[in-house]
């Protein structure tokens, strides 16, 4: 995938092609960029697995089989001037979009297989752990937004359009985009919640990296159970991010032009999030809470607090 990256992007140099409003290229050099990360942290995920990694890295071995049939097919239709995904033009173009839809199915699936596998290992870091399997679960329904996809779209019809599916929402695709990302900038694009919930798989790991970075700097994040709920509050908020992302999408709404009713969502979201963040370092334990005072220089010493003993005979003459 790092190969097909370096190709795809001198292809978008020497290539001026363009194909669905987009240079011809870019659609393989976003993909094998996307599949390098996300083949990473799964690699990195297998690696912590106490117990069965014969079956976490059959797993594996899956995932990037049909990534590498995926890839074969978009680079092939590249070459070939066509659209990978969606085109039905011909009885080939079809067969290789519907195998394209084998492949992703059996992709899920066995990161389906790796999800259950973290789900039940035993991991010491509960923090790494916790980001983890929600950034598996997350990765999972961002790929099955893919499904979304290739239903209809308005006016398509199987048999008798060229093209069925679309990942815009509202608007044709090919339409006026944002740069870099392609992403519609006149109605919704499910490819938005796509690319969001896959990379969580790297930025919910992060987090926890982050922490461990600040830890020795701020004591109260050396406490595992702050890291966990710190994590936990990240992972509700990367999922509640994803949702509206999602939402916002299905409704035929771009990204950058969102309504009063999605900014107040979203308003909501970083409340819940600033509200969970306070929540659990204001109730973090405080550095040094529980240990015994030290001594200082003006303490009385033991011998100056132990009574004298004559002291101690006039308290018992006076008992008697």
């Amino acid at each position: 995938m790092a190969v097909t990256a370096v190709v795809s992007a001198v292809g978008l140099v020497i290539d001026d092609r363009v194909l669905v409003g987009a240079p011809i290229w870019a659609k393989p050099f976003k993909f094998a960029v996307s599949f390098v990360s996300y083949s990473l942290s799964l690699a990195w995920m297998l690696s912590l697995l106490p117990r069965g990694r014969r079956a976490g890295r059959r797993a594996g071995t899956v995932v990037a089989v049909a990534s590498l049939g995926e890839m074969v097919i978009i680079v092939g239709q590249v070459v070939r001037g066509k659209r990978s995904h969606f085109n039905v033009a011909t009885p080939f173009d079809e067969a290789l979009f519907n195998t394209m839809a084998v492949t992703v199915v059996v992709l899920w699936t066995a990161t389906l297989v790796i999800a259950v596998l973290l789900l039940r290992a035993r991991i010491a870091d509960r923090a790494a752990a916790a980001a983890m399997r929600g950034g598996v679960l997350l990765a999972l329904a961002g790929a099955a937004v893919g499904f979304l996809m290739t239903r209809p779209a308005p006016g398509q019809r199987r048999g008798e359009s060229d093209v069925v599916g679309a990942h815009s929402v509202g608007v044709p695709d090919g339409g006026p985009a944002m740069p870099l990302t392609g992403w519609s900038t006149t109605g919704g694009d499910l490819r938005i919640a796509h690319f969001v919930g896959m990379h969580a798989l790297q930025l919910l790991p992060l987090v926890v990296m982050v922490l461990a970075v600040l830890a020795p700097r701020r004591p109260r994040l050396a406490d595992d159970r702050v890291r966990l709920r710190l994590v936990r509050v990240a992972s509700g908020t990367y999922a509640a991010v994803f949702a509206l992302v999602l939402w916002q999408a299905l409704r035929g709404q771009p990204l950058l032009r969102p309504d009063a009713v999605t900014l107040g969502a979203a308003g909501a979201v970083l409340l819940a999030a600033a509200a969970g963040t306070y929540a659990t370092l204001r109730g973090a334990p405080r550095p040094g809470a529980g240990l015994p005072p030290r001594p200082s220089d003006h303490s009385p010493s033991v011998a100056e607090t132990r009574p004298s003993a004559e002291v101690t005979g006039a308290r018992k003459d006076l008992v008697s």
